[in-house]
């Protein structure tokens, strides 16, 4: 027991020891660490007191500041060159779209390059645009310029200045929100465009088979005559182009060719009474029939027989009948007509189901067909064919006092197959009839007639290509004919579209001289009278404003 307290003295007395020694050794290592903070602190104290390595951290900041000046120089540089880009992209865009109007006008519109006033129109058309682009140019030119005295001003020390860029995307959005507009105004003239809904061909249709009827019954029934010869009838007009202005007075324009009886000829002497309405003289001469006497043809002539002869064994000649002074009368043939279709009805399949009732009329041949609720008004022209071409003179109503012999002269044949040429090549979906039947239905007829829209819109059938009549470019198409017509009032020119147009299509046919002749100024009574300028300028503005109507 005494030597285990003993050893257990002695190892208490050395964990003692121990224990002092670890404390000691804690000790001097935090006043070390305390040492080495204290060095660290006046160190750095010593640094930054010192003028030198201060001057060099300003120059450090101030290179980096360049750096950083220089590159930011260099994205506005970037920015305004392609900022004048774009709105070089953007005018040679606007000279695109209106170079459709402007191309159009310089073939058709004018005198001096053939075509006259409305090229002056048109190059003040490409002036003004001309302008724009400088203008625009100019914009681009001064924010560059601009956009370098800022950075100047950077160069030496002063902060980038962005607004310039902040600018330039601003004209960017302007530009883009004016494109938005264009856009949206379009989408609303289509949603809003209230056309009433025409079934033209089922009225075509059944004019056409009713003009197949009444041929064939004269064919059987008075070939043996000495009246004109009806061809096969040729539908004119709005209805068979394929438009009308409205659906409550649909009329179906029909003109009836007429060639010459046997033993006869026709022969047609130009007037020079009026350029804007040329008008023709059918002069009517007995041909000798003799050859065909001999061959059996129970027939005589007229030129080698008795008056007494013809008169006991043969029918009167149409110099006898329908003729004044040798030359085809209009009124005499147009009456004519009237009695043969009172006849040739009874014989036709159509009069069990429809009824026919004739209109007054002096220079055409008026009747309107009813069926229960359907009605059909059909007006009849008759016509004689120049050559083998599709100009004709006809027996249209023209201006009061016009003598009775006088044919005037019609492109309603030439204008009817250029709107059958369209819709063969045009799109389905082509709205180019609608765009003539939107602005036709507006008029008021005061200022200027249906047919000098559709002369316009005929015009620029010629230029711009048919895949941009398209229901998505209605309201572009609308623009440029807006535009075109004011042009050509602004000028009081409007040329005709058939006579002397060298654009018209090869494939039908013309007269040899009619491509090359002067082309008449449809807008001629403008330039001659203020009063009548000036109603035509008001139902402009009247167009404008029920544009302006449907939209808002």
């Amino acid at each position: 027991m005494t030597r285990l307290i003993q050893e257990l003295e002695q190892n208490m007395e050395h964990s003692g020891v121990a224990w002092g020694a670890l404390l000691a050794w804690q000790f001097w290592a935090a006043n070390g660490f305390l040492v080495l903070l204290l060095a660290l602190w006046f160190g750095l104290h010593k640094i930054r007191c010192d003028p030198d390595n201060s001057g060099h951290k300003e120059r450090s900041s101030s290179n980096l500041a360049e750096e950083e000046k220089e590159g930011q120089n260099e994205f506005v540089k970037r920015e305004v060159g392609n900022d004048s880009a774009n709105v070089e992209e953007d005018n040679q865009d606007r000279n695109e779209e209106g170079s459709i109007v402007v191309a159009k006008a310089e073939s058709n519109v004018g005198n001096e390059a053939k075509e006259g006033s409305d090229n002056a129109k048109e190059e003040l058309n490409n002036n003004e645009k001309e302008d724009q682009v400088n203008v625009a140019g100019n914009e681009a030119k001064e924010g560059s310029d601009d956009e370098k005295e800022e950075v100047k001003n950077n160069e030496k020390g002063e902060k980038v200045n962005v607004d310039g860029k902040e600018e330039g995307k601003h004209d960017a959005n302007k530009e883009d929100d004016g494109h938005n507009v264009q856009r949206t105004l379009g989408s609303l003239l289509e949603e809003r465009v209230q056309l009433p809904a025409l079934d033209l061909d089922k009225g075509c249709s059944i004019v056409t088979d009713l003009m197949e009827k009444l041929t064939d019954i004269f064919g059987q029934n008075w070939s043996n005559s000495f009246y004109p010869v009806p061809q096969e009838a040729i539908g004119v007009g709005s209805t068979f182009e394929g438009w009308s202005p409205r659906a409550e007075d649909l009329v179906y324009n029909v003109l009836v060719p007429l060639s010459p009886p046997p033993g006869h000829a026709f022969h047609l002497e130009l007037e020079t009474a009026g350029v804007l309405q040329r008008s023709c003289c059918v002069r009517v001469e007995l041909l000798c029939t003799c050859m065909r006497e001999q061959l059996g043809d129970d027939m005589l002539c007229f030129l080698h027989h008795s008056e007494e002869e013809l008169r006991r064994d043969q029918d009167p000649s149409l110099l006898d009948t329908l003729c004044t002074d040798s030359y085809l009368d209009v009124e005499k043939t147009v009456h004519w007509f009237y009695q043969f279709t009172k006849e040739a009805w009874v014989l036709s399949p159509q009069s069990r189901h429809w009824r026919l009732r004739l209109l007054p009329s002096t220079r055409s041949c008026k009747f309107q067909l009813r069926k229960d609720q359907e009605s059909l008004m059909v007006e009849l022209i008759l016509g004689v064919r120049q050559g083998d071409s599709d100009i004709f003179v006809g027996s249209q109503p023209t201006e009061v006092g016009i003598p009775s012999i006088t044919w005037v002269e019609t492109y309603a044949v030439a204008e009817a197959k250029f709107f059958r040429h369209i819709s063969r090549q045009a799109p389905p979906d082509s709205w180019h009839c609608k765009c003539l039947q939107l602005l036709s239905r507006m008029l008021m007829g005061a200022g200027f007639s249906s047919y000098a829209l559709k002369t316009v819109v005929m015009h620029l059938l010629n230029t711009v290509p048919l895949t941009q009549w398209r229901r998505k470019d209605f309201w572009r198409r609308v623009k440029d004919t807006m535009k075109y017509l004011r042009c050509s009032l602004d000028a009081k020119q409007l040329n005709h579209f058939v006579l002397g147009n060298e654009r018209f299509p090869m494939e039908i046919s013309l007269p040899s001289d009619f491509r090359m002749a002067e082309a008449p100024n449809l807008f001629q009574n403008l330039a001659s009278s203020p009063d009548a300028h000036k109603k035509a300028m008001q139902e402009y503005v009247h167009l404008l404003h029920q544009l302006k109507k449907m939209l808002f």
